[in-house]
């Protein structure tokens, strides 16, 4: 792949902040896109004047032109409705289900051949309106979920543990919601299981606040969060571009894989320049597999709603 281009949809928070750290990776041509005159290109602009002190040389394009969109390898889709105190991520159904229908259908038509990464909520459903949208290859679409879900979880052992997060790994499944399935027996910190380290009471407590993870933020500052989405989507990027074959827990395509039956839902996979290159399936157990299938029956549960609205 010669010069990568990355278009990042939606100039809020989270695009913003998305195609700031795309930048600074020195991932290729960045195109930041909304409908809101002057907003991205403001943005784009701010960040083309922090370039020198960051010394990246790598400056965004902000528009509100599809075109300047054309040829991407990888789309971004961080637009819609963000949440507010109150709201769950399922309140935000209907309106972004339009916003990302209205997006994937501007994204077929000027980059066909693109990975497209969805990061708005309700975001299992939102990947299932891309998809339907697009009509891409099932590997080509994907979600932002547990890149983001997984991060949490580390950082909340690190602290626990008190060690350096980067030695802390760990596995999630399943929707990106308050069912979502963190597995302590697949985590680790420098390869040592967390159980080794933490009470199975302690453990608990901290996948509860992970699952409750972006609530606390928006009950903190009032709006969704959007310096760890946005580091998630661009870890993602940057696993298809290089072709680094990471694995990643994120919103994928599952058939027969964890007997899913067809839908988009939070699973390891494997990240290379077809997109997903391959899900990871793991040996759950009894416990882990119906937290699986309950969160798996919401996710099935809020596409069919999505459906019945377009």
């Amino acid at each position: 792949m010669g010069k990568s281009k990355i278009t990042v949809v939606g100039a809020g928070n989270v695009g913003a902040t998305t195609a700031h750290i795309a930048a600074t990776r020195k991932l290729g041509e960045i195109v930041l896109i909304d409908i809101v005159e002057g907003l991205a290109e403001g943005k784009a602009l701010d960040m083309a004047e922090a370039s020198p002190i960051y010394d990246t040389s790598q400056s965004v394009l902000g528009t509100t032109d599809w075109a300047a969109t054309a040829g991407s390898d990888v789309v971004i889709v961080t637009s819609g409705v963000p949440r507010k105190p109150g709201m769950s991520r399922d309140d935000l159904l209907a309106t972004n289900a339009r916003i990302v229908k209205s997006v994937s259908e501007k994204i077929a038509e000027h980059s066909p051949h693109a990975i497209v990464v969805v990061v708005c909520n309700p975001l299992d459903a939102m990947v299932h309106v891309a998809a339907k949208t697009l009509g891409f290859p099932k590997q080509r679409i994907l979600g932002m979920a547990g890149a983001l879900d997984s991060a949490r979880f580390c950082t909340f052992l690190a602290a626990e543990l008190n060690v350096c997060v980067e030695d802390v790994k760990c596995v999630l499944m399943g929707g990106h919601g308050d069912d979502m399935v963190p597995l302590p027996r697949f985590t680790s910190a420098s390869g040592i299981p967390i159980s080794q380290f933490l009470s199975v009471a302690k453990i608990d407590e901290l996948v509860e606040r992970t699952r409750k993870g972006g609530i606390e933020i928006v009950n903190l500052l009032g709006y969704s969060a959007y310096h760890a989405p946005g580091a998630g989507a661009v870890k993602m990027a940057e696993a298809i571009l290089t072709d680094s074959r990471h694995i990643i827990s994120c919103c994928a395509y599952c058939d027969r894989e964890y007997q899913a039956g067809g839908y988009f839902v939070g699973v390891p996979a494997v990240l290379g320049r077809r997109g997903i290159e391959r899900i990871v399936e793991l040996n759950l157990d009894a416990a882990e597999k119906a937290q699986f299938a309950e969160s798996l029956a919401h996710v099935k549960a809020l596409v069919a709603k999505v459906d019945a609205l377009l």
